[in-house]
């Protein structure tokens, strides 16, 4: 798939931009600060409905605007989807897909699909275990959306049960539950489970299939010496090896539950006087293991780049494994990635992409680029609040999509 067309309007620092796409490989060239990565940032958003770089959607608006919109077209195959995305903090963000009236957020998910790569990834490996949660989440529902559902509401049932928590744990230690509150927390502790062992095995088995992608990517820019590796560090599966994802993820679904269930009678107790969940997947810790050490605190500079990069480019493989359509494989965003390669692993890299529908790469400037990518290359220059496509249209053409305009005046709500 690819995205043939992209308008933004007051995102970020773009009042309004219009720029036209192409398949193969188009490089955003800039200095640091003029909004290279907000361009992709708004393509990733699009996919995943949630930024790679912030937590919430307010930093995405425009300074002085209210709401932002990204629209675009993704063609796969012969189907092109237009898709509007209206983002609005503190309400409920709405979509439109063809024109049509507004739906749920949540269906438009799958429509477009990124891998995206970016500095921050070096979080994966460095950072704690929230991120390596997200990212493997993230990467389930891309693969099967239904699962943003189950998540959305695993979080919602973990935020009540942490309140009725937190309530029981004000009455003070060693107070015996009523038999309402003990009714309301096995009700709440019912729907943490249902939801808690669906989200384990998606990651179960996301993992052990993205174990043979990533590893093979890492072989690919590196010379292979290493294996890539997995431990689960689970809280509710207790004494089992959580290095075999494989077994892991042949764990049937009411057996998880069972598992889990146990281990929230087991540390009923604690969660009440700490007044918080101990119990579930929101707890895990996913290890990143090279070869026979942990990659956190011992990998170097260029194993860290080389691992997390290998994560995103097993998570392309992966959707590509997962679809049997050429033309269903992910668009490929590369930010600010090439600079910070030796000259060995650029080429490497650029090999690797070099087959790709669509890839999407921001750098400083064009010596960054290996030169296996010199012949295939599309420019787009970015200068702050703008962004120019080089010898292919004018600017003028460049700020009229040729679909129409956002108009926010056709939406309700606007202003």
């Amino acid at each position: 798939m690819y995205i043939d067309h992209l308008s933004l309007m007051d995102f970020r620092t773009y009042g309004f931009l219009d720029l036209p796409l192409t398949t193969g490989l188009t490089v955003m060239v800039g200095p640091n600060g003029v909004g290279k990565t907000n361009i992709v940032e708004a393509v990733d958003y699009s996919a995943n409905l949630a930024s790679h770089r912030v937590s919430n959607d307010a930093p995405l608006i425009r300074v002085g605007a209210d709401r932002s919109y990204i629209r675009f077209r993704v063609v796969r195959g012969h189907q092109q989807t237009v898709m509007e995305l209206e983002i609005t903090p503190g309400k409920a963000n709405r979509v439109r897909i063809n024109r049509a009236a507004p739906v749920r957020v949540r269906e438009a998910l799958g429509i477009c699909q990124t891998v995206l790569f970016s500095p921050e990834d070096l979080d994966l490996i460095k950072g704690d275990p929230a991120g390596r949660r997200r990212f493997v989440d993230d990467l389930a529902v891309s693969l099967r959306p239904v699962l943003g559902g189950y998540r959305a509401d695993y979080e919602k049932v973990l935020r009540q049960r942490n309140a009725l928590l937190k309530s029981l744990r004000k009455q003070g230690p060693g107070k015996k539950l009523s038999e309402d509150e003990r009714a309301t927390l096995d009700v709440w502790n019912g729907q943490l489970v249902n939801l808690g062992s669906r989200i384990m095995q998606a990651r179960f088995q996301i993992l052990a299939a993205l174990l043979p992608q990533a590893d093979h990517a890492y072989g690919q820019l590196t010379d292979g010496g290493k294996d890539l590796g997995f431990v689960y560090e689970s809280s509710a599966l207790g004494p089992r090896d959580g290095s075999d994802i494989t077994s892991l993820a042949r764990i049937p679904l009411p057996e998880l539950g069972s598992m889990m269930e146990s281990a929230l009678e087991e540390r009923a107790a604690d969660e009440i006087e700490r007044g918080m969940s101990l119990v579930g997947p929101h707890r895990d810790e996913i290890a990143l293991m090279l070869g026979d050490i942990p990659a956190k605190g011992y990998a170097s500079h260029g194993e860290t780049w080389s691992y997390a990069l290998s994560l995103r480019l097993g998570s392309w493989y992966l959707h590509q494994a997962d679809h049997e359509d050429p033309t269903a494989s992910p668009i490929l965003i590369l930010d600010d990635v090439f600079a910070e390669l030796d000259a060995t692993r650029r080429s490497r890299l650029a090999r690797i992409v070099s087959g790709a529908e669509q890839v999407l790469v921001t750098c400083a400037v064009e010596q960054d680029l290996p030169e296996e990518l010199d012949s295939a290359r599309r420019i787009v220059r970015v200068e702050p609040g703008r962004a120019v496509v080089v010898g292919d249209v004018t600017a003028a053409d460049a700020e009229r999509d040729p679909e129409g305009d956002i108009d926010p005046t056709e939406r309700e709500g606007s202003s």
